[in-house]
């Protein structure tokens, strides 16, 4: 994928992200909720997935010199433990 020129984006007609091509290359992807982020945790959440060809050559954040080094923290948490208390009487579950 050629580069975003800095100022202008591009909607990627897969996912409907925009992404902004900033000055330097940091490009800043605009999700559809939450904060701006970068091509590297629009690669660990979204575009790691796909599996086709066609998608991969539709995807604007393939070419990994674009993307940058993923992080940890650019991959999605894991959800927190919930320790319910267990109410008395029989189980409902059996």
């Amino acid at each position: 994928m050629a580069t975003i020129p800095p100022g202008t984006r591009q909607r990627c007609t897969l996912c409907k992200v925009e992404i902004q091509g900033m000055a330097g290359g940091n490009d800043l992807v605009h999700f559809s909720q939450g904060a701006p982020g970068s091509r590297a945790k629009l690669w660990a959440r979204v575009c790691q997935f796909l599996r086709t060809p066609e998608q991969c050559g539709q995807c604007l954040n393939q070419d990994p010199t674009q993307r940058g080094e993923v992080s940890v923290n650019d991959y999605y948490a894991e959800a927190p433990v919930l320790e319910l208390p267990i109410p008395p009487g029989p189980n409902p579950l059996g």
